[in-house]
Parts: structure tokens; sequence; C-alpha cells
């Protein structure tokens, strides 16, 4: 599929009756706005068509659900505000995703590592809103309760793992389909509780926005094993965060490149 395939095929899905789609054949970028609300997005093409290699018809759904819900938060929003939608959660990002909001307002966020930066979400249900610094007045908190409210919620979110053993390694891997998988890594009430269990060195991946894996990594192999599947797992995610792996020991990271069959410690 090229990107003019693809731009067709978003407006069959969305229809032109409601949005307004601008292609920009250049930087291969599509501007969608939609016509009730006067708002829009801009959607890098290049992405959807990366994922479309391996996932097919699945990432054209999956672009087009966050279209539709992400423009009904904003409707929800300019309609009603944010009353009633209090629950906020916190968001793992990429160091390199923006940190301004298309209308050019900073995002809430916290430093992490050095390959992940921690945003804040309203939750709306069946999708979230990213939470900056001109909403804090509206819903009437500040940076610091966002950064409380958040690790209140995460801590009551499930923490049940599936277990998988390869050669002679460990995965323990958390998959909920929340939304919130990969936000379990600001827990530390868990980490501590899974660290407890580990015999070998504890790694902590957040390949994407949706899985946590943490590994008790006993042998060189484990390592391998390790960067084969966070790599697996970064090119098929919705919401890629970083490749890396984090080594986890008295509550700190520390990211870690795999060659061959040797560690290295950045």
């Amino acid at each position: 599929m090229e990107s003019k395939q693809l731009v067709a095929e978003l407006k069959k899905r969305l229809g032109e009756a409601h949005y307004t789609f601008i292609f920009d054949e250049k930087h291969d970028k599509l501007r969608l706005d939609n016509k009730v609300i006067r708002r829009g997005m801009d959607i890098s093409l290049a992405e959807i068509l990366a994922k479309y290699e391996t996932k097919k018809q699945r990432a054209i759904d999956e672009v087009v659900y966050t279209i539709e819900q992400t423009f009904a938060a904003m409707t929800h929003e300019q309609e009603q505000g944010f009353e009633g939608l209090a629950s906020v959660y916190p968001i793992v990002r990429s160091t390199s995703f923006p940190k301004k909001s298309n209308e050019g307002h900073a995002f809430v966020t916290t430093d992490h590592t050095a390959e992940t930066r921690i945003f804040y979400a309203l939750d709306l249900g069946t999708t979230y809103r990213l939470i900056d610094e001109s909403m804090l007045p509206k819903l009437n908190i500040t940076a610091e309760q966002v950064h409380e409210m958040a690790r209140f919620s995460v801590k009551k979110l499930p923490t049940s793992v599936k277990r998988d053993e390869v050669s002679g390694n460990v995965y323990y891997f958390l998959n909920h389909n929340d939304g919130y998988d990969a936000s379990r890594i600001v827990n530390d009430g868990f980490l501590k509780e899974m660290a407890s269990q580990i015999e070998g060195e504890m790694t902590v991946s957040v390949p994407h926005q949706d899985v946590l894996i943490i590994g008790d990594i006993r042998n060189d192999v484990g390592y391998d094993v390790l960067a084969q599947m966070t790599m697996h797992f970064f090119t098929v995610g919705a919401v890629p965060i970083t490749s890396l792996s984090f080594v986890y020991e008295d509550g700190r990271f520390e990211p870690i490149f795999i060659l061959a069959k040797n560690k290295k410690k950045e």
C-alpha cells in the first residue's frame, strides 16, 4: 500500500462529510480536521504504512479507532468540559515524543529514564487525553497533584502476570489491555514485589504502551532472547516506546544494550 491509497482508505472509512483531508505529499503527512468542532490532528502516514507491512488491515482499523475516539474526546471537552472525568493515569512515552500539544501547550511531564518520559492522561473511558498546562485551571488542580493522582491510580490497577521460561530464563508479561500496561513501570510496590522473586538479574521492558515485560535473566542467552522479544513488540505495538530494556536495581533503571551474547550497560 502507498500513501495515496492509505489516504483514500481513510477517506472511505471516516467519511468526507465529517472531515476535511489535506494530504502533504512532500512530508508524507495527512492533516485531518473535524468540520463540527473545528479541531484537527496531523497523522504520519509512514508510521501507519510501516505497521501495515506486518499487521495489514488491523493497522488501519487501529488508526481509524484512535482517530474516532480522539475526536469524540475533543467533542466531549468542547460541549461539557472536563466534568466527571477525574481519573488521572501516568503514560509512558519515548523521550522523542512531542513535549507540547498541537495548540502549543506544554504537557505535564516527569523525567524518567534516558529513553522514557512520563506524561499524564485524563481517562475518557475508551481513550484518554494527555494533560497539558492549559487544562490545569479547568481541572482545578496543580501539576504536583496530577503526579500524585496518577501514582495513586496506577497502584489500583491489577498486576497479574503470565510466566514463560526460555533457556533457563524466566519472563513475566503484564498485558491487561486497559491502555496502561506500560504505566505499571511507575508502580514501585509492584516492581519491588517482583524483584523479591527474581533469582538472576531483573530487567524491565516497555516496548509499547500495551505491555510490560519483566525478565529474570540467569544466563547470556537470556539477554539475546530479551532483545529479540522487545524488538518484536516494539515493531508491532500501536504506540511504540523503546526497544531497549532496563536493569532494575534498588528502584533505579539502567538502559542496557545487547549485542550478540554480550550485555553492555550505558
